[in-house]
């Protein structure tokens, strides 16, 4: 029986990711490039396409082999007519991503949200393989939220919903780039990290914040991470702090959700046990009804980058 495959494109504002993806769900040939986003949309959609027959071509696949083209897209996506109805960091307003994609590949194209396909593509090939009921949070540049409900993706009205990131944590909080004041992302995305550690820094020149930033050349999200490994007071400060505003996320979402397992994702993830272990003993003191309702597994990411590609290849009308 010939191989069947399929192509995801994992489309970010700084570079486009595709892959050419197995029956297995393994990326057999992959293509990267930049996105330069200040280009006009039909550039950018004839890149998306010129990289889909690039990793063909290296895979030496026939485009007949393959069964359709998915895209996770930052920004609101409407599932449905396959629009791109809102994607900051693009400009894009009501691109038909979808429409203008199948003409130039001759081949089904459909698209959802990039956490959306980073969720899926956990649960197809990664942390949460074989879970039926699944939650991601990735924690990088803001909180991407993504939720596979019996298998597939849940992402509310006109694919419009599951903004996770967007919900309140603490009522006239820090500003959010939505423009709302106290979301998650204000307090749990790596950006907020960076902020609450430039703050610590200022009050305490002496902390060992100031020397890990150095190595760095500049303060990012592993700062305080490092510095608290080596005792450093301040650093600790910032953590446990850091670890208390996502545990109080990730309970919020296991009391509404209650999936089988969660996902954490992004850079700061990688930081593993030192932030995973605080989390799930945070969430088996508060979730609702604690030890008596069965908790999920709390678990980091496996997939890396390659979550958005094997989840948008994954995507199906």
């Amino acid at each position: 029986m010939e191989n069947r495959y399929r192509i995801g494109i994992d489309l970010g504002g700084t570079n486009i990711a595709v892959g050419l993806v197995d029956e297995n769900w393994s990326i057999t040939a992959r293509c990267t490039l930049s996105t330069r986003a200040e280009r006009p949309a039909r550039e950018i959609i004839d890149d998306m396409a010129k990289a889909a027959e690039t990793v063909m071509a290296q895979a030496q696949v026939e485009k007949e082999a393959c069964l359709s083209v998915g895209v996770g897209s930052p920004g609101t996506c409407d599932e449905k007519t396959g629009e791109i109805l809102y994607a900051n960091n693009l400009g894009w307003r009501n691109v038909p991503l979808a429409q203008e994609l199948q003409k130039r590949l001759g081949l089904p194209v459909y698209i959802s949200n990039d956490a959306n396909c980073a969720a899926l593509g956990e649960v197809k090939a990664g942390a949460a393989k074989g879970c039926r009921n699944a939650l991601l949070f990735t924690l990088g540049t803001g909180v991407g939220g993504g939720i596979i409900l019996d298998g597939k993706i849940f992402s509310g009205g006109r694919s419009c919903g599951a903004e996770l990131g967007h919900t309140l944590l603490m009522a006239e909080g820090e500003p959010c780039t939505c423009g709302r004041r106290g979301c998650i992302e204000a307090y749990a995305s790596a950006t907020a990290l960076i902020r609450d550690t430039k703050r610590e820094m200022e009050r305490t020149p002496e902390s060992l914040m100031h020397a890990a930033a150095e190595g760095y050349g500049k303060v990012n999200g592993r700062v305080a991470f490092d510095a608290a490994r080596q005792g450093d007071p301040a650093a600790k400060r910032v953590v446990e702090n850091y670890l208390r505003y996502l545990g109080e996320a990730v309970v919020d979402m296991i009391n509404i959700f209650r999936p089988d397992i969660f996902i954490l994702g992004g850079g700061i993830a990688n930081e593993g046990a030192f932030l995973l272990e605080p989390v799930r003993a945070f969430a088996a003191r508060y979730a609702y009804g604690g030890a008596l309702n069965p908790l999920p597994e709390i678990v980091c990411a496996a997939l890396g980058n390659d979550a958005g590609i094997i989840g948008a290849a994954a995507l199906e009308g």
